[in-house]
């Protein structure tokens, strides 16, 4: 009975009330608002707290409360939020990697646990956190989080103002049995990846490809401060117009996760810091079924995407704004201005 609750919830994770006619803020309060004491000083921390910059993506015990945590109105309003906060599409991912968490309850008899002997696997094991107070002049922030999946973000004036990091992971990367038997949550990632690779001529891989084993892991990990990698691989600059066309597709790929207003208020900062300066960099095997690795980076940006883990089964995502991660930059001009 219990796998079929988190599978109905999971699975209907889109059937919630829309609520994206109300400002973000609002959203926020009205969830605040559902939650009793209890939940409420679970939930809510200060914007300055370091609890804000704890990101992870890995099984382990998280402030907030989570899913398992609340009622049925409770859950509408904290997915109110959280579709308010991404595209249809990074809505859908968000809910198909929580659903893993099911497939990995199958693969692994439900015997793994957590250190206080709760199952490692659960699909509703995903928390929420707010900091700061969602008000329309104010900024404040929120973050959503579990195995596989942490996002964060700043609002002010009902709008997002930064949505990074953003990690998504997909165990398996495909599921090899039972009902959801050939799913592949990050399939796109993966597929327009060796596109873009496959695209390059023998001269230009020589600049891409920076080894012949991949890393096994992303770089930045959940490193507080993510900056730019070496080496950086072949330049936008230097691709053809087909390949350019590659090579945006798969940038366009993550930066469509976001709310529509951010996601193009995002485009815009990259075109601004000259997109000709985003590279794309490769590791690992040039064929799939084998560990690889590539990341795409620039003035402002970071994206890595690894496939090495679980004999090249476990996918790993993440998106970095290195200027405006957490709403550093954002927040510092603000009080700088304030004061």
């Amino acid at each position: 009975m219990r796998l079929k609750t988190i599978f109905f919830f999971v699975t209907s994770f889109c059937v919630f009330a829309t609520g994206q006619a109300q400002e973000l803020h609002e959203l926020a309060q009205t969830f605040l608002n559902s939650l009793d004491s209890n939940l409420l000083e679970k939930a809510q921390f200060k914007l300055n707290d370091d609890e804000r910059y704890n990101f992870n993506y890995v099984p382990i015990e998280r402030k907030g409360p989570s899913f398992n945590d609340f009622s049925p109105h409770q859950k509408e309003a904290a997915t109110n939020l959280l579709k308010a906060s991404l595209s249809q599409d990074g809505f859908n991912k968000a809910s198909e990697i929580m659903a893993l968490e099911n497939v990995l309850i199958v693969l692994e008899n439900n015997e793994k646990k957590m250190p206080d002997g709760t199952p490692m696997r659960d699909a509703l094991n995903y928390h929420f956190t707010i900091f700061g107070k969602p008000a329309k002049g104010e900024f404040w922030g929120w973050r959503f989080e579990g195995h596989h999946v942490s996002l964060n973000f700043v609002a002010s004036e009902g709008t997002l103002v930064s949505s990074t990091p953003t990690f998504m992971g997909s165990n398996p990367g495909i599921v090899p049995s039972g009902k959801l038997e050939g799913k592949q949550v990050l399939k796109k990632e993966t597929e327009i990846g060796f596109e873009l690779l496959y695209s390059l001529s023998k001269e230009q891989l020589t600049h891409a490809l920076f080894s012949d084993k991949a890393p096994f892991e992303i770089f930045t990990r959940n490193n507080r401060t993510a900056t730019n990698l070496e080496p950086k691989g072949i330049l936008f600059s230097d691709l053809s117009e087909e390949q350019k066309i590659i090579f945006q597709k798969l940038l366009n790929l993550y930066l469509d996760n976001y709310e529509a207003k951010f996601s193009e208020a995002l485009k815009t900062k990259i075109e601004q810091a000259d997109i000709n300066k985003l590279s794309f960099a490769w590791a690992g095997s040039l064929k799939p079924g084998k560990g690889h690795y590539y990341r795409i980076q620039g003035p402002t940006l970071l994206i890595e995407y690894d496939n090495t883990q679980n004999n090249a089964n476990h996918v790993h995502t993440v998106v970095r704004d290195l200027t405006n991660d957490f709403g550093e930059d954002i927040l510092k001009q603000h009080y700088d201005h304030s004061h």
